[in-house]
């Protein structure tokens, strides 16, 4: 309760204004990192069914963009042990701490965390699977970070997706609609804090890749008063 009400009043004070984008992002969640897993496990839905729906092979490599603390990684469960190599790249060092906490607690010895910015950083080979996990709607010029995932994906490679999300005025066929006052409310409620739903996400990743999985949801927000924000989540393959 007490370090859910200290995490509600760094989101009420909202994302800093000063410094670039990494040291804002340290600003913000530095108070708030060590509980930061907690309050979002109650906020970040559908993260498991993603990783759960991500086909990594044996043997694989995988990457996750904006990887924060680390604990989407948990999701993959015994498969983890059978990966070659998993890279957590996150611009924000106070989260990278924790997940470098992590991947010593549960001895992860097959898992590196790569202090980054996710629309420049690469791996030295093509890797099977890409993650984005809540990420995009924190980074301005997010497109170029769709773009450097795929860059980085092999092709036939899969790329999980999954985000707060607004539908457009007229959506595609097949995809949810949201009314008047959610495609503002949203927008406006989550801005304070460095986070910008877009219409155009999820349009653009459809334009990019193969969907396999495609979910338009919606989740508690704590503390809300019941109020449900709306998500996508995407699962595609890299054609080629």
């Amino acid at each position: 309760m007490i370090a859910d009400l200290a995490t509600i009043r760094r989101l009420i004070r909202g994302q800093p204004r000063a410094g670039d984008l990494a040291e804002r992002l340290d600003a913000f969640y530095r108070p708030q990192a060590a509980h930061y897993d907690r309050f979002r496990d109650a906020m970040l839905h559908g993260r498991e069914e993603l990783v759960t729906a991500l086909a990594v092979p044996p043997g694989g490599t995988l990457v996750e963009l904006g990887g924060g603390t680390g604990r989407n990684i948990e999701f993959l469960g015994p498969r983890l042990a059978g990966l070659a190599q998993v890279t957590i790249v996150d611009l924000c060092p106070a989260l990278l701490t924790q997940a470098r906490e992590r991947c010593r607690r549960l001895a992860w010895t097959n898992v590196a965390c790569v202090e980054a910015d996710a629309c420049r950083w690469r791996p030295e080979r093509p890797v099977d699977a890409v993650l984005l996990s809540y990420c995009l709607t924190m980074i301005p010029d997010w497109f170029l970070a769709v773009d450097n995932a795929l860059s980085m994906l092999r092709p036939g490679g899969v790329i999980g997706v999954i985000d707060f999300h607004v539908a457009r005025r007229v959506p595609a066929a097949g995809h949810a609609s949201h009314g008047a006052l959610t495609r503002w409310f949203w927008p406006w409620w989550f801005a304070h804090s460095g986070v910008h739903p877009s219409t155009d996400h999820l349009p653009y990743l459809l334009s990019r890749v193969r969907p396999q999985r495609v979910v338009e949801a919606r989740g508690r927000v704590p503390w809300m008063l019941g109020l449900k924000a709306p998500y996508f989540s995407l699962v595609g393959t890299k054609d080629g």
